[in-house]
């Protein structure tokens, strides 16, 4: 399953020794125990032989863009703020189904056992201003440790937030370095989850998306810092204050519009009356002065742990706990905002749902508007199962369609692995997909070899006949 492979770890920037002997020397890894599922693999499971603690055990290629993450996350370690990485171990290992064991890095980390932020909040009975700034300020200081290090995350959301324990006192820790990068002020590629992306990050895809069509013929890139972090803090404050973010798509089944993106650039958002009449004007300060649209304007990570609202908010009651555990309401920001999964995520708990009539939600009372009515009917909506069902359908005839157009000159992969990993969020239970695109040799960011689109496409659609059918099965079971 598992041996120790000797590699060159003199290269610069690891700060941990890294470990080549067997994982399994030192730890019992529970391959088959799923802690929560990553863009990169299952994270599992592991217990220390020596003392029979429990860990999260993260599973990675072992590619320059799995070194960096590991490498950053290292550096970042040892705050109690952050989630910790005790070991990293570069092995050979063969999961089921794979013909020949393949390097990858095993990271073993801090098992975080008390679910993500908002999940908390969701449950929350008695949610405050005095405890969102509790919870800002210790966000904040795992954002300072990132930025004093001169590292941007640059994926800071709250699936990326997590609790060590269930207890009232358990503190919030960040996770997930797979998009961080060092901050050497010209910060290009344009890595972002849609609702907490800054504006710079968005200005700088679409700078690359004319370079690619020819429309910019300048040499000089567009680049950002990692003042987009501060953004990000923006947006989880305003949703943590009134349970909505200030952005948000207007089509469900569209993960970010043009006109979400022209409001971002913008800066175009509402404090509305509904839902932000009680809030106090110090903590519209801080999502003011977090969300500006000039970075050079924008509270860096300092002046936001000084700002008074910190140290002294209101114990004013808060309406967001009500409106994020709507699963109608916010499904479709979490589905959207999980498209570069979380690799280290408990088990999801139940959730209790507000009577859908009594919702105040507006992002429900727009699409609601938009229908010509004012209420939802639930006994008239498709049910939930038909809709994901399409959204699978759809990712993967999408990828059909871009494989059998004729290719453009220049052409790179980019977009097939882009389209791969929606696909993969839409179809995350599919062990069908999982084990045709191990064939392909995806390494959950890209493929190792050269895809041959026709055939892959036809593989693809031998899936949906498969989906399909198992559709109509199970509607004639119900």
């Amino acid at each position: 399953m598992c041996k120790g492979k000797m590699m060159d770890w003199r290269k610069p920037g690891f700060r941990k020794v890294i470990k080549t002997n067997s994982i399994l020397d030192d730890y019992d890894v529970f391959w088959h125990k799923k802690l929560g599922t990553g863009i990169s693999g299952p994270v599992r499971l592991c217990i220390k032989k020596a003392t029979r603690e429990k860990f999260a055990l993260k599973c990675l290629p072992d590619t320059p863009r799995s070194r960096t993450e590991v490498n950053l996350h290292v550096m970042c370690s040892g705050h109690p703020n952050i989630v910790e990485v005790y070991n990293v171990y570069a092995n050979d290992v063969q999961f089921p189904k794979e013909q020949q064991p393949r390097a990858r890095l095993l990271v073993v980390m801090e098992l975080m056992q008390g679910g993500e932020l908002f999940d908390k909040i969701s449950h929350s009975k008695y949610f405050t201003e005095k405890l969102a700034a509790k919870y800002m300020h210790q966000i904040a200081h795992a954002v300072q440790r990132c930025h004093s290090l001169n590292i941007a995350h640059r994926d800071l959301k709250p699936e990326n937030l997590l609790l060590k324990d269930s207890s009232e006192a358990a503190g919030i820790k960040l996770s997930d370095f797979g998009f961080a990068k060092i901050d050497d002020g010209n910060l290009k590629t344009p890595h972002f989850t849609p609702y907490y992306v800054a504006p710079e990050v968005l200005q700088a895809q679409s700078y690359q998306q004319q370079r690619r069509q020819g429309v910019i013929v300048t040499s000089k890139p567009y680049t950002y810092d990692k003042s987009c972090d501060m953004w990000s803090l923006g947006v989880i404050l305003y949703i943590m204050l009134c349970g909505y973010p200030p952005f948000y798509s207007e089509t469900p089944s569209r993960q970010i519009t043009d006109v979400m993106k022209k409001k971002i650039i913008s800066g175009e958002y509402e404090f509305s009356e509904d839902d932000w009449l009680s809030i106090s004007p110090e903590a519209k300060d801080v999502v003011r002065r977090l969300l500006h649209v000039d970075p050079s304007m924008r509270l860096n990570i300092d002046d936001l742990l000084s700002h008074p609202w910190l140290n002294d908010a209101p114990d004013t009651a808060l309406k967001s706990p009500a409106i994020i555990s709507n699963k109608d309401g916010f499904e479709d920001i979490k589905l959207a905002c999980s498209v570069q999964l979380t690799t280290l995520r408990v088990p999801d708990v139940s959730i209790t749902l507000k009577p859908l009539p009594h919702v105040t939600n507006p992002i429900i009372r727009k699409r609601n508007l938009r229908r010509g009515h004012q209420s939802v009917d639930q006994s008239e909506e498709p049910p939930r199962k038909q809709s994901f069902d399409s959204c699978q359908v759809t990712t993967l005839r999408d990828i059909i369609a871009y494989c059998i157009r004729p290719p453009k000159a220049d052409e790179d992969d980019t977009k097939l692995n882009d389209l791969v990993t929606r696909a993969l969020h839409f179809n995350n239970e599919s062990e069908v997909l999982s084990d045709k695109l191990t064939q392909w040799q995806w390494d959950g960011q890209k493929f190792n070899q050269k895809v041959d689109k026709n055939s892959f496409a036809e593989s693809l659609r031998q899936l949906i006949q498969q989906i399909s059918a198992h559709s109509v099965d199970s509607s004639k079971t119900s």
